[in-house]
Order: C-alpha cells, then structure tokens, then sequence
C-alpha cells in the first residue's frame, strides 16, 4: 500500500506509536522503570495530577546566588544552575525520572554543579550574582522559561555557560554537560560543537519527512515590503532524525493539529543543506547558514515568526502533542501579544487544546 507524501520509516513509527499510546498512561503510573521507554513508544504530556518531585540531592538554598556559587566552587566543582519547574509538568516528570535516574549523569552533574530549584510560579525572593533581588516568577519571565523544565548553567565567573529550555532526552543532556564541563562553551556554539562531535547525515533531500501543508517551492520568506496573511512555522529538520520522525508521527499528523496548521505558513529546511533562502528579514542566505545564525542546534526545531517576520519563539527541544497543540493555538489566538510567557498564557486561558 502507497502512502503519498509519507515515508515507510515514518509510517513505521506512526503504527508503533498508535498501537501503544493507549497504554503508555498506565505504564507511567504503574511502573516507573519502564517510563522512558513509555515516553518513547506514546508519552502523553498533557499536565499530569500530581506535583513533581526533584531529588534529594538538589541543593537546599537560601537562594543568594553568589553564596551558592562560592560554595560550588569551593567543593571544587564548575558552578551551579538554576532548575526551573512547576507541578503537574510531564516533562519535569520525564527529566526527573529518566535523566536523574542515571547514575552516570547524576554523577557527571553533581561532580560539576550545583543545582538549585526554583518554582516559575514562586513568591521567593532570589539574589542576583550583582546583589539585585527578583522573586522565582519574575526570573522566570525575565530569562523566557517559556517551556518546563528549563535548566541555565552559570561558570564559575557568574556568566551563562548554557541555557537547556524544555526536555532533553538523555544522549543530548549528556552532550550538554560534556560541551559545558569541558569548557567548549567558551570557544565555539553548541551547534559547531555537535556537528564536529557527529556530523549530521548528508542524504538525498527526498529522506525528509514530508507534510501535505508544508510549502513548496522557492524559500522566500521575506515579510519587510508587507505584512504576510499568516504567522510562519519554519521547521528544521535533517535526515535520519530519530526525534524529527517522532514529530511527524503524531504531533504533526493529528487531525486537530492539521487544522490548526493551516493557520500558518508551514516550511520545512534541512538544517545543514545549501538549499537557497530569503530570511524573513530579505536576506539571503543558505538553510545552513540561517540555521547557524539562529543558533539552531536540535533536531527538529520549529520557530515561529508573526506577520511581519519577527520571532516569536521556538520549540527547541522535545515537543509533544498537547505542547505543539498549546503552542499552536498561543500564537493563533495572539496569546503572545497579551502575555509575558506562554506559560503565564497557559495557565490563565483557557483554550481548546
């Protein structure tokens, strides 16, 4: 059987997917030792009933930044980070008992950082590295922790080493500690450092994965002369992309999702291609280049710009059905014209999603 404008890779993915979702709920209830691999074959990341709870080895603060950073360093390690949560968050859950449930990556982390847990929400007072005082909801805001969890590592001067907004699954979460730990921050992007790290693959353009409402044609998106009729969704992608198959399996091809992308210019690039493109803003460049001036370093990332081509934002790490929904429906019903982050939109409307 044909399947027109799907490869059989995907469809593979699809029906593995389809076929376990019903039961993936149960198993994160059940047996939280088969969570990752629930969280792969069906994850529902809708808000979960329970708070999340981080482990016992999370530094207990008084939340004075320069304190906490003295004290890291003198236990000899490179700094600390900020972890910023909030209950009832499945990928909180998904970083918490998949990634901390390694032994290897709680050892690399807590031989190197300290981290300190804040609440996007919270009413607590936190004291900068320059003495300035802000609540944990206001740092939230002011740093776009538009996605939860988000993870910001500072050195051991204060400066931010990196900044991981959303889920990384745990081969990207330890690519990021060993890009930081190392010390390869100070010299080259997250990006150079991967694609030298593992280069990506180089195969026929035809190994994307394709979209009945992705655009076709030459890539200009230049909106300078006059405002486009819709907001613009460019994703990028590359060949034999695991996370980029999973995007398209579900969050991409739920009929409900469909709908709403066609609210939306829909372009896909292969992020390290010389396909020729005019930016939003009329320059020209290649998918390659563009993607490098982004700073686009996962796979896939999809970034939003409004009618005139400024960005919006962008979903640069693991993404779900129920986030993409959201995500979606933020930017059609101009949620983020009214609200200072998507979560604070989230939170206080409440939209079909």
């Amino acid at each position: 059987m044909q399947f027109p404008g799907i490869s059989l890779r995907l469809i593979t993915v699809f029906l593995l997917t389809s076929t376990l979702f019903a039961g993936s709920q149960a198993a994160l209830e059940t047996d939280e030792d088969d969570f990752e691999k629930a969280f792969e074959l069906g994850f529902n990341d809708a808000p979960l009933e329970r708070e999340i709870d981080h482990p016992p080895w999370f530094k207990e603060s008084f939340l004075d930044l320069r304190e906490d950073l003295r004290e890291a360093i003198a236990d000899g390690k490179q700094g600390i980070a900020l972890y910023f949560g909030q209950k009832n968050c499945a990928y909180c859950k998904a970083l918490m008992e998949i990634n901390f449930n390694k032994p290897d990556i709680v050892k690399y982390v807590r031989d190197n950082y300290e981290i300190i847990s804040l609440d996007i929400w919270g009413s607590r007072v936190v004291t900068l590295f320059d003495g300035n005082e802000i609540t944990e909801s206001e740092l939230a805001v002011r740093e776009n922790t538009n996605f939860t969890p988000s993870l910001i590592f500072f050195d051991e001067q204060g400066n931010v080493a990196f900044k991981m907004r959303g889920y990384y699954k745990p081969y990207r979460f330890q690519a990021v500690m060993k890009y930081i730990v190392e010390d390869f921050y100070k010299n080259e992007s997250f990006r150079d450092y991967l694609e030298r790290a593992d280069p990506p693959p180089k195969f026929a353009v035809e190994d994307l994965n394709e979209h009945e409402q992705f655009y076709r044609g030459p890539v200009v998106l230049d909106r300078r002369g006059a405002r486009a009729f819709k907001p613009l969704a460019v994703i990028f992608e590359q060949q034999q992309c695991h996370a980029c198959d999973q995007l398209h399996s579900e969050p991409l091809n739920n009929e409900k999702t469909k709908q709403w992308l066609k609210g939306f210019e829909l372009r896909q690039l292969d992020a390290w291609s010389d396909t020729p493109v005019i930016t939003p803003r009329g320059e020209k460049i290649t998918a390659r280049d563009w993607a490098s001036r982004l700073g686009i370093h996962y796979m896939p990332t999809t970034v939003f710009f409004d009618e005139n081509g400024q960005e919006i934002l962008r979903i640069d790490s693991v993404v779900k059905l129920y986030r993409m929904r959201s995500m979606l429906s933020f930017i059609l019903t101009n949620g983020y014209k009214n609200y200072k982050t998507f979560q604070h939109w989230r939170r206080y409307t409440a939209v079909e999603r």
